[in-house]
């Protein structure tokens, strides 16, 4: 594996200097306290999570900074959330430095594009906006931007695929990449593959960018992090107590974490007692499945509100995530069974094959998603996170139809309550719905670091189930 993303070795750069360098992006961060710069209208700054500073003391995290700063012209906000976790945000930005800036069988502005319809599907106005920049920049046609109907049919033919991975990915088949690789304005195999990960790259890190509150940086008319509200009230008042609605809130307060170890122990001598047999594990999953369909991110006539800067690149906005398990009957598509296609067997090296190093840089990300773990809950240490983990990674996975043959999904129910069921619902099914009071509402005792850490799962995980249902479809049309 060629290391794609030169991040400068410490004693190639002083630090104060890197320091200084990276200090002119984003200018909030220089503000004493991270102080909200006063706006008119939607740019309007909200009080809002804290991000980490640009002069971090840890070394890993600044170099990371610096290289994105060194690239970018700026160091995005996105970084700075995640740069709570160095070894996640390395092998992020390497990553998507590789799928957008290296060589490869797209061309850049083709990529920035897809990332822009790709984004649009959320409403991410953020994500939308950093694109089309990125876009001009590659000196992609102005005219494109005027909406999907001014694109290459090229482009416009990836579109049905790009709507579906966003939402109900199970409904991805080998025609739909037949009909992009044959006809008329035909894609290659590499193209497609390339094309798809990007749209999955890019939607779940809209489930990270409303997850955590991303703003815009300054330049591109935004301020630091809030979350939209989904009433469109653009009043001030939020506040870190702001409750989830749910009757018990109080009681998770103050009992969550301890109820939550007790819980985690108790599987863990459960587990040593007893083995389940595959018939009983298949009951349990369904029953999750089936409780996926009680949980209701929010009302059905709350909508958000777009802009037209976004409804350009929209088309059939009235199709969104459907559960899987309310899947019509007619349509005949069984749980996705990992047992039977896996990232690690499968997907990796179909990804590596069609795009050379892509599997490495995503195997990277998903291992460290998944394994990342400091010991910690809140104020407690010394903790075994891992059954949380999965409780996590697993019930996402079940939410889009996929099925792991050797996990007991009863930790699922015993470790996720409603409450935290519902927010990771809505980040990885209905992003743009998310609101700040969602984001206080939930883990209340997490600290802000580990509240990031789950919705780094959350993108993980959601961008693994696209990829697994997408690259299956690419597998079957070869053969």
């Amino acid at each position: 594996h060629v290391s794609v993303f030169a991040v400068p070795r410490v004693n190639d750069i002083d630090l104060k200097d890197a320091r200084e360098v990276c200090a002119f992006q984003p200018i909030a961060s220089q503000l004493p306290d991270q102080t909200d710069i006063p706006t008119n209208g939607e740019a309007r700054c909200r009080s809002r999570p804290p991000i980490v500073p640009v002069d971090t003391e840890d070394e890993q995290t600044q170099m990371v900074f610096l290289a994105s700063f060194l690239q970018n012209n700026r160091l995005e906000h996105v970084h700075q959330v995640m740069g709570y976790h160095p070894a996640y945000v390395e092998a992020f930005v390497k990553t998507q430095h590789f799928l957008l800036r290296e060589d490869g069988p797209l061309p850049f502005h083709y990529r920035h594009f897809i990332a822009i319809m790709a984004a649009a599907r959320h409403h991410c106005t953020y994500l939308v906006r950093l694109h089309a920049q990125e876009f001009l920049v590659q000196g992609g046609d102005t005219e494109w931007l005027r909406g999907l109907s001014y694109a290459p049919q090229k482009l416009q033919n990836l579109y049905e695929v790009v709507k579906i991975l966003a939402h109900r990915p199970w409904l991805i088949k080998k025609e739909h990449i037949g009909k992009l690789t044959q006809g008329t304005d035909t894609w290659s195999l590499s193209e497609v593959t390339q094309a798809l990960i990007i749209c999955a790259h890019i939607q779940s890190l809209c489930s990270f960018v409303f997850g955590c509150g991303i703003r815009a940086e300054l330049d591109q008319g935004g301020c630091t992090m809030r979350p939209p509200s989904t009433s469109g009230d653009d009043s001030d008042d939020y506040s870190s107590d702001s409750s989830s609605g749910e009757p018990n809130a109080n009681f998770l307060e103050e009992n969550g974490l301890e109820t939550l170890m007790m819980k985690m122990r108790q599987l863990t001598e459960e587990a040593t007692l007893q083995e389940t047999t595959q018939e009983e594990l298949l009951k349990r999953f369904e029953s999750v499945e089936i409780r996926v369909l009680k949980v209701i991110s929010v009302p059905t006539s709350s909508k958000t509100s777009a802009k037209e800067e976004i409804l350009r690149f929209v088309k059939d906005s009235e199709f969104t995530y459907s559960d899987f398990a309310k899947r019509a009957p007619v349509l005949d598509i069984p749980t996705f069974r990992v047992q039977d296609y896996s990232w690690e067997d499968h997907g990796f090296s179909l990804a590596n094959r069609l795009y050379p190093d892509i599997g490495n840089l995503l195997d990277d990300r998903f291992t460290i998603a998944f394994n990342l773990t400091y010991n910690t809950m809140g104020d407690i240490v010394d903790v075994d996170t891992k059954g949380f983990r999965q409780a996590i990674w697993y019930y996402i996975h079940c939410m889009y139809g996929i099925r792991h043959d050797d996990y007991d999904y009863a930790q699922v129910n015993r470790l996720l309550d409603r409450n935290l069921k519902t927010y990771i619902k809505t980040v990885s099914c209905y992003p743009e719905r998310i609101t700040k009071k969602d984001y206080d509402g939930v883990m209340r005792q997490f600290k802000h670091s580990e509240k990031v850490h789950v919705n780094l799962m959350v993108t993980e995980a959601r961008m693994q189930a696209e990829l697994l249902y997408a690259l299956r479809a690419v597998n079957r049309y070869m053969t």
